[in-house]
């Protein structure tokens, strides 16, 4: 199958000069580009002389990867569209890309410009490299696009990449811990194990009768709470029930809704939903075992530290530089 190139494009509403700059510059331009990490152009011998450069990428803490580079074709057309043509490699084997070439054009568009680029290259290790190149090549494509929306950000609004990327990296952080939260307790305590408290507290929402509301074979007590031990005893040993199922069912939207923290979009709908959520959750385990607010680790300080950091991942995942931003197709939608 025919690999096809990278393409991305993306509408910047600033002048033309001024992308330029921000793109050819290798001081502005390592600020906001995700793949490179330092960029240094090499004097020319003459102005006719195509640019060439040095670049450094930090794949992890003391692994990088260094390459060559070279900026030529620059071409003025008579309604203003600008393209810098680039050829790049790297003669080191930890990297896939062995050499590719590809283009930059800007393009006067009435409301400032569109900023487009295409580029391909070959990859190292026959076979295997082709391989590994049907991941790197959409992770390529994304941290480009990624990066064309945080110039675009940085030209519009005046945000600085440092601080763009660090919203966006502390945003990723949280919703990955959101969706461990909640994937591990939808899966451990109520699917795999089903703790006999989560069933316990069901039972109490639904009207305490541990026996008659649906048949598990637990004699009711007088005192719940003056009988809690025994009781949480009995349902563990208890057969499969009706309120056991709705533990599961819960179990599994709670699943669903840890898995709705990996999409692209929407976090600011799923930090919000938590805020409102998590002070009804709490309410609900307070009322279901008032002993549980006096437990170490309990349900009550938990909740509330992760409606805090909720509040804090709504206010950070405004405005998030995204890669869906950006056309990836030629005309194509954003």
């Amino acid at each position: 199958m025919k690999k096809k190139p990278i393409y991305v494009e993306v509408d910047i509403r600033a002048p033309i000069n001024e992308a330029w700059n921000y793109s050819q510059n290798p001081k502005l331009h390592e600020q906001w580009d995700l793949r490179f990490t330092a960029i240094t152009y090499i004097d020319k011998k003459s102005p006719e002389e195509a640019q060439r450069f040095t670049y450094e990428t930090k794949v992890m803490p003391g692994i990088s990867v260094s390459g060559w580079g070279e900026s030529k074709g620059e071409h003025h057309k008579k309604d203003g569209t600008k393209t810098s043509s680039l050829h790049f490699g790297t003669p080191q084997k930890i990297s896939p890309i062995a050499e590719g070439k590809g283009y930059w054009k800007y393009i006067p568009n009435g409301k400032g410009l569109t900023f487009l680029t295409q580029y391909d290259y070959d990859v190292r290790y026959g076979k295997l490299g082709k391989l590994f190149d049907a991941v790197f090549r959409p992770v390529m494509g994304w941290a480009t696009a990624l990066s064309f929306d945080v110039l675009k950000r940085w030209l519009e609004k005046g945000e600085n990449p440092f601080s763009q990327y660090r919203r966006f990296l502390l945003t990723m952080l949280i919703s990955v811990l959101f969706c461990f939260v909640w994937l591990y307790h939808g899966l451990v305590p109520k699917i795999i194990v089903q703790h006999p408290t989560e069933v316990m507290m069901i039972e109490e929402l639904l009207g305490g009768d541990y026996s008659q509301l649906n048949g598990s074979g637990v004699e009711p007590s007088g005192s719940v709470v003056a009988n809690k031990s025994t009781t949480m005893q009995k349902l563990a040993e208890s057969p499969k029930s009706n309120t056991s199922q709705i533990v599961n069912w819960i179990g599994l939207a709670e699943i669903i809704f840890a898995l709705c923290w990996l999409l692209p979009r929407g976090k600011r709908l799923l930090f919000g939903v938590q805020i409102l959520l998590f002070p009804i959750l709490t309410l609900g385990a307070v009322l279901a075992d008032k002993t549980i607010a006096f437990a170490p680790f309990n349900p009550v300080t938990l909740n509330v530290a992760l409606w805090v950091l909720s509040i804090i991942g709504l206010i950070l995942s405004k405005d998030m530089p995204s890669a869906k931003s950006c056309k990836r197709k030629r005309g194509g939608t954003a």
